[in-house]
């Protein structure tokens, strides 16, 4: 496969690859992570509206750049490559996804907030003991004059302490893990009855548990047909999986790189340590894994408006070796480190701590792979 950016898209790498090596360096990231607030909504600010980076994915009768899940991967990679934690992912490829494919008024009115940094999202679907099934909603939403009372429990629910808006899923009919009878809802976060316990992520980013008390929301909240959001999560969920993947190719390459000029410096015997035939194999390994991460990510970017098993299939492979890639990576370039590797004032273990994140965000390596086993082999699923 012969994969090129389009000249727009180079320009979008090369401008947002300049503004982070400028901007977004690991001291000032180690600073924000451990600021009360947690985050750079300034930087947040400056990336939509000097960059006009958040709408680079989104239809130009928005205020976007008429692009889509190659955008994503581009945006997503570089902010791997420099530990970016502004919430990019919850925000424009969940939040905003849910809102151009789920309510068309909704996304005229909020779609240019999100793009001009005004608005930011959490999603809000995963609960505890779900794993990663996603049907598995307990939540409830229940037909209230004028709208609804949706009532549950959310668990880590990433950018959350950061949200504006929550997009959350309950049950509006069925029960727990049928497909049918799921719903999506447009909400803002500080609607009475929406309770936050917030803490900081092992990665250096910050989740909460969202508690939801009879919070009320109009009928026009409503993402999608009543009952029928599964589909939409289901597509989102793997959009936001191949948007990880990039990213995890991004935090590979600069842990690849960072491993490479520290062997060439660091000397044992007289030598640089680069010159040890082991290290030069385990650094091709890394190599390998990370070239083979960035064509499935590629190859599940193309394949995002295919239809949806080939984009299910495209999107596990690309998550499963993504999973098993940044842990091979990871390992390789914290060992060759030495104690160093492990040390909080070396960028080299943040990365991993990344990568390791990655693997648990949208099903794990060995999720997709028993995924990957089940689209293809339907009457006969592999064992869970």
């Amino acid at each position: 496969m012969d994969f090129q950016f389009s000249e727009e898209q180079s320009m979008l790498r090369d401008t947002l690859a300049r503004y982070l090596a400028d901007h977004y360096g690991f001291e000032a990231r180690q600073a924000a992570v451990r600021s009360p607030a947690g985050w750079r909504p300034a930087c947040w600010k400056a990336l939509a509206q000097e960059l006009g980076l958040l709408g680079a994915g989104f239809p130009e009768r928005f205020g976007g750049l008429g692009g889509g899940a190659v955008e994503h991967m581009i945006v997503m990679e570089q902010f791997g490559r420099h530990l970016v934690v502004e919430p990019y992912l919850s925000t424009v490829v969940l939040g905003g996804g849910a809102l151009l494919h789920g309510n068309e008024a909704l996304a005229a009115q909020w779609l240019p907030a999100i793009i001009g940094g005004e608005a930011t999202v959490a999603w809000a679907h995963a609960e505890p003991r779900s794993r990663y099934c996603l049907h598995d909603v307990q939540s409830t939403a229940v037909r209230a004059q004028g709208g609804w009372r949706l009532s549950g429990h959310k668990a880590v629910v990433v950018a959350a302490p950061w949200a504006t808006h929550l997009v959350v899923s309950a049950r509006t009919g069925g029960t727990r893990r049928e497909r049918a009878g799921i719903s999506l809802f447009w909400l803002p976060r500080d609607t009475p009855g929406v309770a936050l316990q917030a803490y900081p992520t092992v990665d250096g980013a910050r989740a909460a548990e969202v508690r939801l008390d009879n919070v009320f929301v109009p009928d026009d909240a409503l993402l999608g047909a009543e009952g029928q959001a599964l589909a939409l999560i289901e597509r989102l969920s793997d959009e936001a999986a191949v948007a990880l993947c990039a990213e995890a190719g991004g935090a590979m390459s600069r842990m690849l790189g960072d491993t490479v000029d520290y062997a060439r410096q660091r000397k044992q015997f007289g030598v640089p340590i680069a010159t040890f035939q082991v290290l030069q194999h385990r650094m091709a390994d890394m190599y390998v894994q990370l070239e083979q991460a960035v064509a499935l990510t590629q190859v599940a970017a193309m394949q995002a408006g295919a239809d949806p098993q080939r984009r299910a299939l495209a999107a596990s492979a690309a998550k499963a070796h993504a999973g098993q890639a940044g842990k091979l990576v990871g390992q390789a370039a914290v060992q060759i480190h030495g104690g160093m590797g492990v040390t909080e004032e070396l960028a080299v273990g943040h990365y991993f701590k990344r990568v390791t994140a990655i693997d648990l965000q949208f099903g794990s390596a060995d999720h997709h792979l028993r995924r990957y086993a089940d689209l293809l082999y339907p009457a006969h699923p592999a064992a869970a």
